[in-house]
């Protein structure tokens, strides 16, 4: 029985992050990359700040990236993609260099939410993209934190 109300948390949390996301017409998807990244990166609020950033760059990478490649395509053609690709990813390994900024798979995670949503390449469609991610980091912190209290709970019990 002790694992039910953990259950219970788990499903309630999630069946009103996807209700949510649903009446807000965002890209589901996108919200469970955010929770799944608070899990995998550290679950406090701070590293998911970090991580949120990352997550961020990698989109603002994904933009520069697709402008990047419209140019170098006027000049080399369909080439123009990958030199731009193998520019701003082989900037990544000067940036792990960083104290901060230094994960790697935080940036693919922005580079993958911005390239799997395509938005039009304007500021408002790409804001807009922020409003699951922060989403997802929310719904996570909000399960992890009933989950520790129902563990807490249970511990007093026993």
């Amino acid at each position: 029985m002790k694992t039910l109300p953990i259950a219970i948390a788990f499903g309630l949390f999630g069946a009103i992050a996807v209700t949510v996301s649903f009446s807000q017409q965002w890209p589901t998807w996108v919200m469970f990359i955010a929770w799944v990244s608070f899990y995998i990166f550290g679950k406090t609020w701070q590293s998911s700040l970090w991580v949120f950033l990352q997550i961020v760059l990698g989109m603002c990478m994904a933009v520069l990236i697709q402008l990047t490649a419209g140019l170098l395509g006027q000049l080399i053609g369909t080439l123009g993609f990958a030199v731009s690709v193998f520019l701003y990813i082989g900037s990544l390994a000067y940036i792990a260099g960083t104290k901060k900024l230094n994960n790697i798979p935080a940036w693919f995670l922005g580079l993958i939410i911005l390239f799997g949503v395509h938005p039009p390449l304007e500021p408002l469609p790409i804001l807009q993209i922020l409003i699951p991610i922060a989403a997802g980091f929310v719904f996570a912190w909000l399960n992890n934190m009933a989950v520790e209290k129902i563990h807490g709970y249970q511990s007093q019990k026993s």
